[in-house]
């Protein structure tokens, strides 16, 4: 038997390397050109006029949040299949969530349940609603806004799992960080994404007014005055300490010229999964993608009947590591993590919940070799006996 095969994993070669040496020889670890430079490139790359490079996923929604002024007596509409980030970020600034059902088959929350959303979210004010691009599928992203805007909110779309990714719209191609539809789009650069930078994350904006507010709060919510002595500086306003250091931001640009290989090649894996997949339908299939959505795949997760095939999630994630196979669940739906159980009660969503009841994720990453696919697909045909 080959090498253990993770869900997922970076992909770091010489020349990213070498690019992180020669930001260790330069004259900034932390903040300095570079990062300056990794944003000019990103955006350029997903279409943006603004792009704020930060610490972490986590601290591009915070910062979101804060420049789009949502805070207490507001509500955020976030889907319960995501990451606790998504949520966790309303609470940061005070507002509430009002989680979303999804679609049990794609996992991304559709109209329909923004619709029943919001008709819970009652006479509350809605300032923001956060799709995610789950696995790297687009939502309906027209749809959503269009929502959105009727009730006086903003979309800010989570999109950690999507770059590379795009979403064809009537006659319009859009990548995903474009902000055609959004006040913000987030990014992660988590090493299991399709850009590796460590830790890491990206926003992107159309809007200079809010760029702005991000990169103050950025560094501590501090703003040099205009025409002032060079060391004069001033605090508005409260910020946080989320910036990311040049060395990162060096291996960022070095990831993001190999993008469109990393796509190609995640594309070619995934197209040669589904192929392999077929005969084992319905009882194991592909998360299902829109019709408009042309994902760069960051996860690579089927949809199981374990009740059909006489076993269990456990069972089959623990005969697949004997086969050294790695496997993750994306995600446990959030509405059911005992902090918002204790603040909300448990909401009624079914879609989350039969998502989660038959969701694995397989091994997905750039640096698969070309026969690991057929590895994975005949170590899962064995574990259920097919």
């Amino acid at each position: 038997m080959s090498g253990f095969l993770p869900y997922g994993r970076q992909t770091i070669e010489d020349d990213d390397i070498a690019a992180v040496a020669q930001a260790l020889r330069a004259d900034f670890l932390t903040t300095g050109p570079t990062v300056e430079a990794f944003e000019t490139a990103f955006k350029q790359k997903v279409g943006a006029q603004h792009a704020i490079a930060v610490s972490n996923g986590t601290a591009t929604l915070h910062l979101a949040m804060m420049a789009l002024g949502v805070g207490e007596g507001d509500v955020c509409i976030v889907p319960s299949v995501t990451f606790l980030a998504t949520a966790n970020c309303a609470r940061y600034v005070g507002a509430e969530v009002v989680f979303a059902d999804v679609d049990p088959d794609s996992g991304l929350m559709t109209p329909a349940a923004l619709a029943d959303a919001l008709a819970r979210a009652g006479e509350r004010r809605v300032r923001a609603v956060l799709p995610v691009h789950l696995r790297g599928d687009v939502c309906d992203l027209p749809a959503l806004k269009a929502m959105a805007s009727a009730a006086g909110a903003v979309l800010v779309e989570d999109a950690p799992h999507a770059l590379g990714s795009a979403g064809a719209f009537g006659n319009e191609a859009h990548p995903v960080g474009d902000c055609a539809y959004s006040s913000f789009a987030s990014f992660s650069f988590h090493p299991v994404k399709t850009l590796a930078t460590g830790e890491g994350g990206m926003l992107t904006t159309n809007d200079a007014a809010l760029a702005a507010k991000a990169r103050s709060l950025r560094g501590h919510g501090m703003v040099r005055p205009a025409g002032a002595e060079p060391w004069v500086y001033e605090m508005p306003e409260l910020g946080f300490n989320y910036r990311i250091p040049d060395v990162l931001c060096a291996l960022g640009i070095s990831q993001l010229a190999k993008l469109d290989r990393f796509v190609e090649r995640r594309r070619a894996l995934t197209a040669r999964y589904q192929a392999l997949l077929e005969p084992m339908s319905p009882l194991v299939r592909l998360a299902a993608s829109p019709s408009w959505s042309d994902p760069a795949l960051h996860l690579l997760t089927v949809l199981i009947d374990f009740e059909a095939a006489m076993t269990t999630r456990a069972a089959v994630v623990e005969s697949l590591k004997a086969q050294g196979i790695g496997t993750q669940v994306h995600y446990i739906p959030v509405h059911r993590q005992p902090y918002y159980v204790n603040r909300y009660g448990l909401a009624d969503l079914p879609g989350a919940d039969a998502w989660y009841g038959r969701c694995l994720t397989l091994p997905l990453y750039p640096g698969m070799d070309d026969g690991d696919p057929e590895r994975v697909v005949e170590a899962l045909a064995r574990t259920l006996g097919l």
